[in-house]
């Protein structure tokens, strides 16, 4: 494993569903990644704790949606301790400072990037791949953080050379999209 370009796909996964599978197979393609990690949070510092599934179910849960041998779901952050991406970021390249890493995210969570703790020193840390999601991708184009880093922009064509890309780098990756999110999932299910 030393050496690899991994793809670091966070979040509560609450629950995981096919549209997290699907962003890290076009990962692995587009981005010429080694391998997926799942980063399955205790507890997202913007998320509600209620309705929120306990931890471990979904560790198990995501692990049965991902079902590929080059994506691994981790429960790491409970184990680093960490409660916000910039900290799990800064211990994981201290942990394995072999590999290179790539932030995974939707335009979504581009698009409210400025909410998070330190969201210039994520850009900083690891270069991030964005994935086009219905709703969002256009504004996420013009969000405080897309407009912060315009510059370090580079085309989805340069995508293979994403994670040895000197930070910040960050590239807006337009794809056939999966509509699928956890909130609509977990509606679905408390309406029967």
């Amino acid at each position: 494993m030393r050496g690899q370009r991994i793809g670091l796909l966070g979040g509560s996964f609450n629950p995981a569903h096919g549209g997290h599978r699907h962003i890290s197979l076009l990962a692995l393609q587009r981005l010429g990644l080694d391998h997926i990690w799942w980063l399955v949070s205790p507890q997202n510092p913007l998320k509600s704790r209620a309705g929120m599934a306990p931890f471990t179910e979904r560790i198990a849960q995501a692990k049965a949606v991902a079902n590929h041998p080059r994506i691994r779901v981790s429960g790491i952050e409970a184990e680093l301790g960490t409660v916000f991406t910039v900290q799990t970021l800064q211990r994981l390249r201290r942990r394995f400072p072999a590999h290179r890493f790539v932030w995974l995210m939707g335009a979504d969570n581009l698009k409210s990037m400025h909410r998070w703790r330190e969201w210039r020193r994520i850009f900083r840390t690891v270069p991030i791949g964005v994935f086009d999601r219905p709703g969002s991708s256009f504004a996420a184009q013009g969000s405080r953080a897309a407009s912060a880093f315009r510059h370090r922009r580079y085309p989805a064509a340069q995508g293979k050379a994403l994670a040895a890309r000197r930070t910040p780098a960050w590239s807006f990756l337009w794809a056939a999209f999966d509509d699928r999110s956890a909130t609509a999932l977990r509606q679905q299910a408390l309406t029967g």
